[in-house]
């Protein structure tokens, strides 16, 4: 089996490149936004032809049951910055571009495989809403914003539906796998995010690497 994964920071790229040396095993950065992401996806899938592609890295959190460090798994993954309208078809949603699905459901077999992971009880796995849009979300209005169009989101970030869409029109089986750096709606001035990286990345990406080798068996 080929795995892909995807991140979007060179700070991503340095904790996940140091966990792989196998060749079945690509760590790739995309740079970030959407339109990397689609691109990075794209040229992935072009280049290594992996069997399964993976989003990892970090993003905000939202719950009262999300911590940070915690691990939100994207069951599905939608768009909080995309809105077509009604003028042409009322009936795509908010989060949905026209013609293709509203969200994006992970592969059923590596949600499995994520549900049989254990953290040791140091943090908690989560499954459910990841959103996506181009907008580092650094203040609680604009969080309050997002989930008042997505009161059931777990996660947002900046990359994991666009990778999702381009798997989705490459039949490429897809997962998100997020660590939680901030959670926005108790943070301010994203001191959390930045506290993140100063001080507890280095062991947030273990279950990413677990999941991986749990795959490779």
């Amino acid at each position: 089996m080929k795995i892909g994964i995807i991140v979007a920071m060179d700070k991503e790229l340095s904790q996940l490149q140091s966990m792989f040396n196998s060749g079945e095993v690509m760590v790739q950065k995309c740079g970030i936004g959407k339109v990397n992401a689609a691109l990075g996806a794209q040229s992935m899938i072009n280049e290594f032809k992996p069997d399964v592609i993976i989003s990892s890295g970090c993003a905000g959190g939202n719950g009262d049951e999300i911590n940070v460090q915690d691990i939100v798994v994207g069951a599905e993954t939608t768009y909080h910055d995309v809105y077509c309208g009604l003028a042409i078809d009322d009936k795509t949603i908010y989060g949905q571009v026209q013609g293709l699905p509203a969200r994006y459901k992970a592969d059923a077999r590596l949600i499995e495989k994520a549900k049989a992971l254990d953290t040791g009880g140091e943090f908690k796995i989560h499954f459910g809403l990841t959103v996506t849009g181009d907008w580092f979300v650094d203040t609680k209005e604009k969080m309050r914003e997002i989930v008042g169009h997505f009161p059931d989101a777990k996660a947002v970030d900046m990359e994991s539906c666009a990778i999702a869409q381009t798997c989705f029109k490459n039949n490429v089986p897809f997962i998100s796998f997020r660590v939680v750096s901030d959670i926005p709606l108790r943070d301010t001035d994203a001191s959390q995010y930045h506290h993140f990286w100063e001080t507890i990345a280095e062991r947030s990406f273990m279950t990413t690497r677990n999941f991986v080798e749990s795959l490779l068996r």
